[in-house]
């Protein structure tokens, strides 16, 4: 009889996302959240191979051998409960025993050597194109810096 968390396939979001891989890892940017997340290259292992069809266990042997790196099924968990919280997968439940899993606990369960391998998912609020765009250029009249392109008004003036 299967395990209950190995019947659980999590399924990455792709609809709404903009992906930039860059060397080492993964940007994301969610167009109907505004927001920005930064995979390291074993988060961006489990983000890819979270198809929705592979268990977690499967999943794990597939980064090991990508990475030839011991990968154990907590680091994979570690990162789909990261993953979820950056709204980065589609509606997936984490078994209890691994919800609220920290870095900490997983390199504490496996290992030192293996924390190379900790998934790591970095997020930021991003702005709107149009507020990104809404700054003033040198020489046009203003009434504090924040206002400027260039983060400088003097004299009321954009330098």
């Amino acid at each position: 009889m299967k395990r209950q968390d190995e019947l659980l396939m999590p399924e990455a979001r792709k609809e709404g996302l903009i992906v930039r891989e860059l060397s080492g890892e993964v940007l994301v940017y969610d167009r109907d959240r505004s927001k920005a997340h930064c995979l390291n290259s074993t988060a961006a292992l489990v983000w890819q191979y979270c198809d929705g069809k592979t268990p977690v266990s499967q999943i794990a042997r597939t980064i090991e051998s990508a990475i030839n790196v011991p990968v154990d099924e907590e680091v994979v968990w570690l990162g789909v409960e990261q993953l979820n919280k950056s709204k980065l997968l589609k509606s997936t439940t984490v078994p209890n025993k691994m919800s609220g899993l920290s870095r900490r606990d997983v390199m504490k369960r496996i290992g030192l050597a293996a924390a190379v391998a900790l998934p790591v998912v970095t997020s930021i609020i991003a702005p709107s194109a149009a507020q990104a765009a809404n700054c003033l250029p040198s020489g046009q009249g203003c009434t504090s810096s924040a206002q400027c392109c260039s983060q400088v008004c003097s004299g009321g003036m954009c330098a």
